[in-house]
């Protein structure tokens, strides 16, 4: 198994993250990626030097204060770079939750009672509860449901929920437990046709390589730094001119900053700039390979991340589908979905990941959020599954000790 053969030489990428540098650390295979990556070298750096050198009120007229302005302009510019959206288009919150239930509270302001909002019941609770909670000011919801047994959520049955008076349609790129990749193209098109409002959780995705936002046509995209290899914040893209339009949740004399328009409170300045450091380690990773044919490193960047993943994701997936005995939820086919496998068991999810610690593997068992999921496969929310995730840095030898912990405990 340690010959799989690879995208990306694994010691350059983990030498990018001080974490597998630290003793503590040291033989404990990281199955719990889906709560949160480990830190770039590159993000930290960022945050260093910021916490350093220009902790002060930035925008102002004495030189740290404008030092620290310019780092943080510079996330807005590289990070609209890596999705391919301008910069006007990113947003920083404190967490995607809270983004979630800053845009509903907009959204509220410009629909009128009648309107219609889809949701599903694949989504975390952040792209679901903060819509839903628009049912007591008069807006009617209604749920786009998973496939019972699958938990796959089917373009198909979203058709049969449209009508006239859908404005908005919430929904993830990725499941944190189903993990399949749901065909958001396709989906953000056929919502366009018909002016619906198109908002795109992808808190599950973005870890597996930050997308090209613009291509995929969402008009909202959600994702959350600390779970792409950078610091606690919630990053969203919107859609400049709907942004606009949105009822200002700022300050009423930062109405015309469209930075401040959905932010209505400040997030941390220096994590802001740390976030540089995400686009700094996607061109550090591309770099790695480099492809003529493809020169637009964050394009390349998320090609290997793929490429890595699927190497990696193989054996455990066949080893999977030979168990019988075990209820992996989502495909069993790696290349439909993202390396994020949560596993139906008979007892609390939780218990049967104390058991792989004694492995040295860290894994996690519950709910993850995704409480209304769980009740739609049928599946106590209490006990949770015992979920698995990974990302581009696991090395195939970790795959291989996972793999006889699970058989030797689960």
């Amino acid at each position: 198994m340690s010959s799989v053969p690879l995208a990306l030489p694994i010691a350059d990428v983990r030498a990018f993250f001080p974490a597998f540098s630290e003793p503590s650390l040291d033989g404990w295979g990281f199955f719990e990626n889906a709560g949160g990556s480990y830190t770039a070298r590159h993000v930290l750096d960022r945050l260093y030097s910021f916490y350093t050198g220009t902790k002060v009120q930035p925008y102002s007229a004495y030189p740290a204060s404008i030092d620290g302005g310019a780092a943080m302009d510079m996330a807005y510019t590289r990070l609209a770079l890596a999705l391919n959206v301008e910069p006007d288009a990113i947003h920083f919150g404190p967490s995607t939750s809270a983004n979630s239930y800053v845009l509903a509270n907009a959204f509220d302001q410009l629909f009128q009672p009648g309107d219609t909002i889809i949701v599903t019941d694949q989504d975390h609770e952040a792209n679901s509860g903060a819509w839903r909670k628009l049912a007591d000011m008069g807006i009617t919801i209604r749920e786009w449901q998973v496939d019972p047994v699958s938990g796959n959520l089917d373009p198909s049955r979203l058709d049969t929920l449209l009508d006239e008076s859908v404005r908005l349609v919430a929904f993830p790129h990725c499941s944190n437990i189903v993990g399949e990749i749901n065909p958001v193209a396709e989906i953000c098109a056929t919502l366009k046709a018909a002016n619906i409002v198109s908002v795109v959780d992808g808190v599950s995705y973005a870890p597996h390589g930050l997308p090209d936002v613009k291509a995929l046509g969402a008009d909202i995209y959600l994702f959350s730094a600390y779970k792409t290899y950078g610091p606690h914040q919630g990053i969203m893209v919107v859609r400049p001119d709907l942004a606009r339009q949105l009822p200002n949740q700022g300050h009423f004399f930062n109405a015309d900053l469209i930075r401040k328009r959905l932010t209505p409170a400040g997030p941390d300045h220096a994590q802001i700039a740390a976030c540089t450091g995400i686009a700094d380690y996607l061109e550090a990773l591309a770099a790695l390979s480099p492809d003529a044919n493809q020169p637009n490193p964050f394009r390349r960047a998320e090609t290997l991340i793929h490429q890595q993943e699927q190497a990696l994701l193989a054996p455990l997936m066949d080893y999977l589908g030979a168990r019988r005995n075990l209820r992996v939820i989502g495909p069993l086919d790696g290349t439909k979905r993202a390396p994020t496998i949560s596993i139906a068991l008979d007892e609390p999810g939780l218990e049967a990941a104390k058991r792989l610690a004694k492995h040295k593997i860290m894994a996690s068992g519950g709910h993850f959020y995704a409480w209304r999921l769980l009740k739609a496969l049928g599946l106590n929310p209490e006990a949770g599954v015992l979920r698995l995730s990974f990302v581009h840095y696991t090395c195939p030898e970790e795959i291989e000790r996972l793999i006889k912990a699970l058989d030797a405990e689960i």
